[in-house]
């Protein structure tokens, strides 16, 4: 019924990847959006909220609460900057620094799995054309 449909059958879609990266994730007790935010942290550490919404294609209200929930977890710290009280930083703790490696891995261990499924090229041709229709759309 819904063949043609973009909206439908890409939400299908996420609604299936999201159960798997969720799976994954679990241990860490964190939900993927949680865990891809931490991972950026610890990849860039220092970047503004507003640079960690731009990374994600979040909105700023949306990091400002994932960032409060990592922060009260002891996952990562907001320190003010020091030429603009008014701006923070967003920084890795040494609890997060400790899953680092292994949150990395959960990730690339999820990409290797995706290529298993769907296949090397398969897969870098689909998110090449995913980030290519994503971009068209945000200029609308």
């Amino acid at each position: 019924m819904f063949e043609e449909c973009i909206y439908f059958n890409g939400n299908a879609l996420a609604r299936s990847i999201t159960r798997l990266w969720t799976e994954a994730y679990k241990e860490y007790d964190l939900s993927p959006p949680h865990a891809f935010l931490l991972r950026v942290v610890l990849a860039k550490p220092g970047l503004l909220p507003r640079e960690l919404a731009h990374e994600l294609k979040l909105s700023r209200s949306t990091i400002t609460r994932f960032l409060d929930s990592l922060e009260k977890r002891g996952l990562l710290i907001r320190q003010t900057v020091e030429t603009d009280k008014r701006e923070l930083k967003v920084f890795p703790t040494k609890k997060s620094l400790e899953i680092h490696k292994k949150l990395d891995n959960t990730g690339k261990n999820l990409s290797s799995k995706m290529a298993d499924i769907v296949g090397n090229k398969e897969l870098t041709e689909l998110l090449t054309k995913l980030r290519k229709i994503q971009k068209t759309i945000e200029k609308l």
